[in-house]
């Protein structure tokens, strides 16, 4: 293949098979297509064990659309959502909730920190408006994987819901619905499942869903709509990504065949392993802490050197083969690198020979970022 190799957070590198399946074109009232949607929901739920108790509903467009649908959705007008902000996508919840006139408690923390379930829990024991929690998972903005597991058992505890950004995690890390209680999660189709970006979807706890009817802010983001009309007629309610649903259905069965939910997480840990070993050898350092490094991107500091321009980095590294992604954070110097996609840890340690070829070009002096 030609083309540069995507590391980044999605849209990411594919494998053939999967681009190949959008080679055919689909009626999107037909029954075959209809079969197909059928079956990717299924088993897009069956990776969080949700079968007797979720719904999976897909929604035409990037994972932003489906995050800002269940919480259109699902949050009644009158409540308020407590959001746990370390990042980026964090903030882009926060936004979302002040466009749908939703009230959000946004609980600080630091962007290399983890969000905290003890400052979780007295914060829904000192508000009891609060009704739900927004939890980003994995925070694409730096990489921090957030603790899941021990929020969950929080936000259950105090009898409230949780909605869950899983949009850099889902496929990779484990969430069941036995273990990690939600009302909502929320993923799309060009992360870490390697299909091509276009859906995204939300697996729902189908009892808080039923209870959400005219709760939406707009008729093409209502997925208690979208679910109903599904559930009625098997179809969209609008013209659905026909292409991109085909695509994921292949992806899904790679995902299978290649072992599924525990083989996509070695082959991403094993990635992250061999790309942040290499450039530390190179003399990087990233920014958050080891302990809390989801497989998925890393942030590296960008070297503290004059003669250092990410616009030039990023050219010479394409030029080797390899995409590049800018760095999030406003207060320190970054740049991000995916370990993501139909890649494996050879093409890791290219993509770090290609970065040091391009800083060597460049006249780069690799020292201390502080």
């Amino acid at each position: 293949m030609n083309e540069p190799v995507l590391l980044t957070p999605g849209p990411l590198t594919t494998a053939d098979s999967t681009r190949e399946a959008m080679l055919r074109d689909w009626g999107s009232w037909d029954a075959a297509f209809n079969a197909l949607t059928a079956s990717v929901c299924r088993d897009l739920i069956s990776i969080v064990g949700g079968e007797d108790s979720h719904v999976c509903v897909p929604l035409q467009g990037s994972g932003t659309f489906a995050v800002e649908a269940a919480l259109g959705t699902l949050v009644p007008r009158d409540s308020k959502v407590l959001v746990p902000n370390n990042g980026a996508y964090c903030q882009r919840i926060v936004r979302m909730l002040g466009y749908l006139d939703r009230q959000a408690v946004v609980l600080k923390h630091r962007e290399d920190e983890p969000a905290d379930p003890a400052r979780i829990d007295a914060a829904l024991a000192a508000d009891p408006a609060i009704s739900h929690v927004a939890q980003v998972h994995c925070e694409t903005g730096t990489g921090i994987l957030n603790p899941l597991p021990q929020i969950a058992a929080v936000v259950a505890a105090r009898g409230r819901h949780l909605i869950v950004d899983a949009m850099s995690s889902f496929g990779v890390v484990p969430i069941n619905v036995r273990d990690i209680p939600f009302d909502a999660l929320v993923a799309a189709s060009g992360k870490c499942l390697e299909g091509v970006p276009g859906m995204g979807f939300v697996i729902v706890r189908r009892a808080a869903l039923e209870l959400a009817i005219e709760n939406c802010h707009s008729l093409a983001m209502d997925l208690h709509d979208q679910w109903a009309y599904m559930q009625k007629t098997g179809q969209w309610r609008f013209t659905p990504p026909t292409h991109v649903v085909a695509a994921l259905r292949q992806a899904l069965d790679l995902y299978a065949q290649q072992g599924g939910q525990p083989a996509r997480l070695a082959r991403y840990s094993e990635n992250c392993a061999t790309l942040v070993n290499g450039m530390h050898a190179l003399g990087f350092r990233t920014f958050i802490d080891a302990a809390v490094q989801a497989p998925i991107i890393v942030t590296f500091h960008a070297p503290a050197d004059a003669a250092y321009d990410f616009p030039e980095f990023y050219r010479r590294v394409r030029e080797k083969g390899f995409i590049l992604y800018p760095g999030k954070l406003t207060s320190v110097d970054t740049f991000r690198v995916g370990c993501i996609g139909a890649i494996d840890p050879e093409v890791m340690r290219r993509a770090v020979a290609a970065i040091g070829a391009s800083l060597k070009e460049m006249g780069v002096i690799l020292r201390s970022a502080a």
